[in-house]
């Protein structure tokens, strides 16, 4: 596990009555699981300095000071230089960057008592009495423990003279806040930890060039990735490239494995593949809890296979790179709920963990997620697998679950009797290819006969439609666009069409994977339905869309690939805008009238603005926006950033802000405009499109499957009640099924848009990470009240 620690303090005993906001940012190890004190094993993850960054920028925007603690815990216990007043400028150009910027160091001492008292009267000589710990579980724990001590180091540093009785009364309590950052996401009570989807990231990377290898040589790879105790990263790579087999430490293979592996080798050959991966958690065990080795699988399949076998080991390389966008928002509101979190902590208030749940950050206890995760290694350990797979969570389940129907199930020989279709609406995202494959061969798993719609309803109106097998969908995970082909043509002009192709090809059941326009256009064939019988079949509509506007669930499939493309084009205009100095980008985003991507991208890049159609500005706003950036100009920082959705305003185009920006800026600051246009659209999938995209798919099979048995009368489908045409979505932490007719009425079909969205909240933290000295207004301060619960007490003066 990673160990990053990030100390914050607020002296509630102010003269002046104000909080006044210390901070120690470091990061290093107490690895409360060895058995010897010299047994260490340090590592980073990336993201860790969004959090970093969310946290003293939150902490002086509340009128505090805030300091780094160099070299982890070893510059606690040492203080003197390792301890340095933080600035907003020496944050900036962080977001982009990889591991963390204010140094590592093992330490020992820190283990000990003595390096306690040491760091404790450090802590007392700065008025510190608050920490925000960003680490793994041992980390956290350490923490905690530091915390449970505190009373008592203070009796003995007074006692011996390192503080005086005045000193340890002001700093007579330690509240602590976590935030977790471990690649392995293995902390029990959050979704994800920081560093987990960059890491995949860098995962995909290598396995998709690897791919491309082992196609062409006709290769069986093994990669080996990282995971001591925890097959997350394993699982999710898997699933997204498909793999042969998946080797993971909380679920061992059956005794007689190395039959089932070679079989299924053999298998994928005889289907027409010319490549087998298998993906090896680096924990990996038997059920009697002897190590499977990469070498091992690739001495197996070489000796009995004979196949041209290579094995790859990831290594440190997962660790490394740059910050997905995900990472980047994740680690920013992570800090700014952990500030807020000691803002409103008391000296009664225990140690809780910044955790995330769905699309919410949340405050959990941190003893009892440390406690959960601690049962997961017991249950491992008493060879208990199923709890311990059950321990990790129901996302967790639900990834194994999935997994094991897409790679372990043969397709049955005997057959359900139903035809159902799939096809893609709208403009291409990336992920769609992901969930037409999982729909294909999880139809086939049920007995299915799968049949492809391409182009759209203009293929499904004119009869372009075919039978589908297993192969054909082989390899579609990691692509992009749409195989299939889609067009955004509405059926309503050709339902009577659309009803032949069904009645000729004895479609029972339809998936519609698409936008905005596969929500409207599904809508149309339920409408259809009174005048159409064989529109009277049970539909399944899968939101994909970059533009993330469908309304019923918070994400679409897509929209996180294009985001990474949005933020990964910012880091590179950012960096030539620090290079010529002096400069301000205006950048357009696509996504309609939804400003989802340019407020995700703003929060992800560090933008000084992002104009949206749901955030209404006028010219003053424009106006102070560029006072702003002339202020900016004059500190160390040289460069500007401004998103604009491409449809916020029809007056206020990039045009038209591009040039107001350049003549107001005149003498202070150049300006460049870039739209980037439908390179938003392209690219490989995300881990997490590929991954959503196959449990989506995945899902909607096994709703059609049962709907279409609950209609079936007389081996006829009749289908027209609400709940027989359903968008399926992600809600929080679910993947729910919505009636398409209840979801209308909570739509804004004039802008394509749901009339609630809950990314809107999260706008206020752009604007306080972008240093806008006006109060927030009470629309926006509602905002942030939601975001962290509670609110701010009226004292704090946010």
């Amino acid at each position: 596990a990673a160990f990053f620690l990030l100390c914050l303090s607020v002296n509630f005993n102010d003269p002046g009555g104000k909080y006044v906001f210390i901070g120690l940012c470091a990061h290093g190890e107490i690895d409360i699981y060895q058995e010897k004190a010299n047994d260490f094993s340090l590592s980073l993850c990336t993201g860790m300095n969004a959090a970093v960054r969310a946290v003293v920028r939150v902490g002086i925007f509340t009128g505090a000071k805030v300091y780094f603690v160099h070299e982890g815990y070893q510059g606690l216990v040492d203080g003197g230089d390792n301890i340095q007043e933080a600035t907003w400028e020496r944050v900036s150009m962080m977001l982009q960057l990889g591991g963390t910027v204010i140094g590592s160091a093992r330490c020992q001492d820190f283990r000990t008592r003595e390096g306690r008292l040491k760091a404790a009267r450090n802590l007392v000589k700065r008025g510190i009495t608050n920490l925000c710990v960003i680490g793994g579980d041992g980390s956290l724990t350490g923490a905690n423990t530091f915390q449970a001590e505190w009373s008592s180091l203070l009796v003995e540093l007074v006692k011996t003279g390192g503080v005086t009785a005045e000193e340890a009364k002001n700093s007579s309590h330690l509240n602590i806040v976590g935030m977790v950052g471990s690649i392995d996401n293995d902390f029990c009570g959050t979704d994800m930890t920081i560093g987990t989807d960059s890491a995949l990231h860098r995962i995909m990377e290598i396995v998709d060039a690897i791919t491309t290898t082992a196609q062409s040589h006709q290769r069986t790879f093994v990669l080996e990735v990282m995971g001591r105790h925890c097959g997350y990263l394993a699982l999710i790579t898997a699933l997204a490239c498909g793999a042969d087999w998946v080797f993971i430490p909380e679920s061992p293979p059956e005794d007689d494995w190395e039959e089932h592996l070679c079989r299924r080798l053999i298998e994928t050959r005889g289907r027409g593949s010319r490549l087998n991966i298998i993906i090896v958690a680096e924990g990996a065990i038997t059920k009697q809890g002897q190590p499977i080795t990469s070498e091992d699988i690739k001495n197996l399949v070489v000796k009995r296979l004979g196949y041209d076998t290579r094995v790859t080991i990831l290594g440190h390389v997962q660790r490394g790179g740059t910050p997905s966008a995900f990472d980047r928002i994740l680690g920013s509101r992570m800090g700014v709920e952990a500030v807020m979190a000691l803002l409103e902590g008391t000296p009664d208030t225990p140690a809780c963990v910044v955790s995330l749940s769905g699309n919410q950050a949340v405050r959990l206890p941190l003893m009892e997620c440390v406690q959960v995760t601690k049962d997961v290694t017991t249950a491992m350990n008493e060879r208990r697998f199923d709890d311990a797979v059950k321990l990790r969570g129901r996302s967790f389940q639900n990834n194994w679950n999935v997994y094991k129907l897409l790679a372990h199930v043969r397709p049955p020989s005997t057959k359900s009797g139903y035809n159902l279709a799939v096809m893609n609406v709208g403009a291409p995202a990336s992920g769609m290819n992901a969930a037409v494959r999982a729909a294909v061969r999880i139809g086939l798993i049920h007995g299915h006969k799968m049949l492809a719609v391409h182009d759209g309803f203009d293929g499904l109106a004119h009869g372009q439609v075919e039978e589908i097998g297993w192969g054909g969908v082989g390899g579609w995970t990691g692509l992009g666009g749409s195989k299939l082909g889609t067009k955004r043509t509405l059926p309503k002009k050709y339902l009577e069409e659309i009803s032949a192709t069904i009645s000729s090809f004895n479609i029972h059941g339809l998936i519609i994977i698409g936008g905005f326009e596969a929500f409207t256009g599904s809508l149309e064939l339920v409408e259809g339905r009174g005048k159409y019988e064989e529109l009277c079949i049970p539909v399944c509509v899968i939101p994909a869309t970059v533009s993330n506007n469908v309304p019923g669930s918070d994400f679409s499939i897509g929209a996180d690939t294009a985001l990474n493309t949005i933020t990964t084009t910012c880091d590179r205009i950012k960096q030539s805008a620090a290079g010529t100095k002096r400069r301000v980008f205006i950048i357009e985003t696509m996504g309609g009238y939804c400003g989802y991507l340019a407020t995700m991208a703003g929060l992800a890049s560090g933008a000084d603005a992002a104009y949206i159609f749901e955030d209404p500005f006028t010219i003053r706003d424009l106006q102070v926006n560029v006072e702003h950036l002339c202020e900016k100009m004059k500190t160390t920082v040289k460069r500007g950033l401004v998103l604009r959705n491409e449809k916020c305003n029809e007056n206020y185009t990039t045009d038209f802000i591009f040039n107001l920006y350049s003549e107001e800026g005149k003498g202070i600051f150049e300006s460049r405009k870039n739209v980037l246009g439908h390179m938003q659209q392209g690219g490989t999938p995300t881990p997490f499109d590929r991954n959503f995209g196959t449990k989506m798919g995945a899902k909607s099979v096994a709703w059609l499957t049962g709907k279409i048995k609950e209609y079936s009368r007389h081996g006829r489908i009749f289908a027209n009640t609400a709940d027989s045409a359903c968008l399926l979505g992600m809600r929080r932490r679910s993947l729910v099924f919505q009636p398409l007719a209840e979801l209308e009425e909570q739509t804004d079909f004039e802008h394509r848009l749901p009339k609630q969205q809950w990314w809107l909240k999260l706008r206020p933290i752009l604007k306080i990470l972008a240093k806008y000295k006006a109060d927030l207004d009470t629309s926006e301060k509602a905002h942030l009240e939601h975001i962290t619960h509670k609110g701010v007490p009226a004292e704090a003066n946010i």
